[in-house]
């Protein structure tokens, strides 16, 4: 069932049983779909997410992450509030094109791609901008892999009392956060990362007293984040247009296995052990990392291409033959390639590889 591994920021290389339990077909409308699958995968987020479950909630949407991400600066944003944009990467800028998508008033403050978003930088910007209502960044940056600090970045943001929203797309369930501790109102992430689904849908976890007064935002009926919570709350499990059912029964087998692992905390030691290996393992053959280690995250990590003549294509598809499958890079500053550290991936995956760079002409 595995003809390479993907080490990949998703979709990304899931067990065979989450696999296996996709082989068979749901309705949506009974109720050991919604009640017995839908409403315990959003219960069980708001687990994964937070000890003070009940000031948040969690609603499910179709689509992939940047679904959720358009659905919650949509409907969360209203046309006379301005919303402040931290960007450090390509994911930071697409909330820049949604926004002007929508029309909103806001602002972007940008970093270079190799550094950090700066709490500092970022509560100078708010003294001197108190019509800012929304503050809007990405966690992980798989642009590059680069971790943005956000407990520092959040402590800024309430204390000038603004709505935080947080894109932890790539790092929900693979690095640990609480979104009450944070202060977190919207959070965003998406099936077929850390959680270990495959893709079909993504999810927002909420707090309740924000979303609640998000009724009649939205300018998109299909992403209108009030009235999906709405028709989950009101109809136990029960989505607004047709769910995608074999996605969500994978998804929450994922969700048993993380649980069986030993939760978030156990997945990112896994993680880091994976991401240690590999950088070690790469190094050693000559290759550099893009970034510095201090601000690296253990998700996905970019190589500088090791000499002017180097080939890609051909270093790719070598390693696809022996069983391997990486990213390529995705910023201008410099020519790099990426290699994903999450999925069901471990660490004798990673010994591996760099046994098969060591071996392969490049």
């Amino acid at each position: 069932m595995r003809p390479y591994l993907l080490l990949t920021p998703g979709p990304l290389t899931t067990t065979d049983s989450v696999k296996q339990v996709m082989m068979s077909d749901w309705c949506t409308w009974d109720e050991d779909y919604n009640v017995h699958i839908v409403e315990e995968v959003r219960h069980g987020l708001v687990d994964f997410a937070t000890r003070n479950t009940e000031e948040y909630t969690a609603v499910l949407l179709q689509g992939s992450g940047s679904y959720c991400v358009e659905s919650v600066i949509g409907t969360a944003v209203n046309p006379t509030d301005k919303l402040l944009i931290l960007s450090n990467g390509a994911y930071g800028d697409r909330m820049g094109l949604i926004s002007d998508y929508y029309k909103l008033s806001y602002c972007k403050l940008s970093f270079p791609e190799t550094v950090t978003v700066s709490a500092e930088m970022v509560e100078h910007y708010l003294s001197e901008h108190p019509e800012i209502t929304h503050v809007a960044v990405v966690h992980c940056e798989t642009t590059t892999g680069v971790l943005n600090p956000l407990k520092e970045i959040a402590g800024v943001v309430k204390k000038y009392d603004k709505k935080l929203i947080v894109d932890a797309m790539s790092s929900f369930g693979g690095i640990p956060l609480d979104v009450a501790e944070l202060d977190i109102d919207f959070m965003i992430s998406s099936a077929n990362k850390c959680i270990q689904g495959v893709p079909g849908f993504g999810f927002v976890i909420a707090r309740r007293k924000e979303l609640m007064q998000c009724k009649g935002n939205a300018r998109s009926l299909s992403l209108d984040l009030y009235a999906q919570w709405e028709k989950m709350e009101k109809g136990h499990g029960k989505w607004r247009f047709t769910s995608p059912t074999h996605v969500v029964r994978a998804f929450k087998q994922a969700m048993q296995e993380l649980a069986d692992e030993g939760g978030v905390v156990a997945r990112f030691k896994r993680y880091s052990e994976n991401h240690r290996i590999l950088v070690e393992g790469m190094r050693s053959l000559g290759f550099e990392t893009l970034l510095p280690d201090a601000i690296q995250s253990p998700v996905i990590t970019s190589f500088l291409y090791p000499k002017k003549e180097f080939d890609f294509k051909r270093f790719y598809m070598q390693l696809k033959e022996n069983g391997f499958v990486i990213y390529p890079g995705k910023i201008s500053q410099a020519d790099t390639f990426r290699i994903g550290n999450i999925g069901d991936v471990f660490p004798d995956d990673f010994h591996r590889l760099i046994d098969t760079i060591r071996k392969i002409e490049y």
